[in-house]
């Protein structure tokens, strides 16, 4: 009797091996199936986080471009002899890619020379001249 409960016990032993090497499998390929879904899933958050940095620094970009242009255009009116720039605002919409010349000017010749200047120092941007002529005393 004794060899026979032996032989139970020895193959009891072997079919718990067998299940718990096939429970084992079976938790591994799920593991390996969760793992890949997550990878997938992270890979897609890290190309949409990339996009959006890639967005913000464009916009960033563009918001820098237009400050330049309006110093260049700024600069320019204040450096040119034939325009008295003290009373004129220089505006830049990066969206719309617009220099908007705001304020006053003595002549209707300056107002002309202003717009010129400003499309010569934006070139690419649509100059909107809004300047007003007021005679100065």
């Amino acid at each position: 009797m004794a060899s026979a409960a032996c032989d139970n016990t020895a193959t009891g032993v072997k079919r718990d091996a067998a299940e718990a090497t096939a429970d084992t499998k079976d938790a591994t390929a799920a593991a390996k199936a969760e793992a890949k879904d997550e990878t997938a899933g992270a890979r897609a958050a890290g190309r949409e986080a990339a996009s959006d940095a890639k967005r913000t620094a464009g916009n960033a970009g563009a918001v820098v471009g237009a400050a330049t242009e309006t110093m260049d255009v700024k600069t320019a009116l204040m450096a040119d002899a034939s325009v008295d720039a003290s009373e004129i605002n220089v505006d830049t919409m990066h969206q719309t890619k617009t220099v908007v010349l705001k304020g006053s000017v003595a002549t209707a010749a300056q107002k002309t020379a202003a717009g010129k200047i400003a499309a010569r120092e934006a070139e690419g941007y649509r100059i909107d001249n809004q300047l007003t002529v007021r005679p100065r005393s």
